[in-house]
């Protein structure tokens, strides 16, 4: 895909998915690829320590936020979702699992988090970030909220899937599902690793790495504590 095209793309793309779009994607979410994601990028977030409270940005129907409770059973969880479709979603599956009073899912988008400076011990977003129409305010609003030496893990597709990655993904789910991801790359404003790599370098964060978790990008990033030296 030619940059121009998808910065048309871009501008044109939903950052939310109305109804009856998030009817579609919620029966998606449900399938084997995406369950398989979702639990695997929640032992990867577990891989960056405890955390106390997490937040995961474009939360979408909620299923990642249920994998991360079977993970992380004490921590509190927060979703938060644009499209208000997606949020009753999200809520009615939570509650078809029983429920939970430790997770919360609200409405509001990347670039306006309505919380406090430093609420969170970890942020995490998945299959989101090409949804957004201002990554760089998104990823800066997520350093916001996130706890010093706090970890923000940014999880998408990209479009330079490497080999050993596309191998992975036909021997697990078979080469018509690597099709579609990759035909959905034509008319999905995604980035390729290097772009998730400069877009978090234009933030204050720290960029530790780009690492593919499963067929998924995640840029790993890290809220440093600066030391500021004497004035001279």
């Amino acid at each position: 895909m030619s940059s121009r095209w998808r910065q048309f793309v871009k501008r044109v793309h939903h950052e939310g998915i109305p109804w009856p779009g998030s009817v579609l994607y919620n029966s998606l979410s449900s399938s084997k690829p995406f369950l398989y994601h979702y639990d695997l990028m929640a032992h990867n977030a577990a891989d960056y320590g405890e955390a106390g409270c997490i937040l995961d940005i474009g939360a979408g129907p909620g299923r990642f936020l249920l994998a991360m409770r079977k993970v992380f059973p004490d921590t509190k969880l927060v979703g938060v979702d644009i499209s208000p479709a997606m949020v009753a979603q999200a809520q009615r599956n939570i509650e078809t699992c029983g429920g939970d009073s430790r997770i919360e899912v609200r409405v509001a988008g990347a670039n306006a988090l309505p919380f406090a400076d430093g609420a969170f011990d970890r942020v995490v977003s998945t299959l989101s970030l090409h949804h957004w129409k201002d990554p760089i305010h998104a990823l800066s609003e997520a350093h916001r909220v996130l706890k010093a030496d706090g970890y923000a893990l940014i999880y998408d597709p990209v479009r330079d899937m490497p080999k050993a990655v596309r191998e992975d993904v036909r021997a697990r789910f078979g080469g018509f599902r690597l099709a579609l991801l990759w035909l959905h790359s034509f008319e999905e404003p995604f980035l390729n690793a290097e772009e998730m790599d400069a877009s978090g370098r234009r933030t204050d964060f720290a960029v530790e790495k780009t690492a593919f978790t499963g067929a998924l990008c995640c840029l790993v990033l890290r809220k440093t504590t600066r030391v500021f030296g004497p004035s001279r």
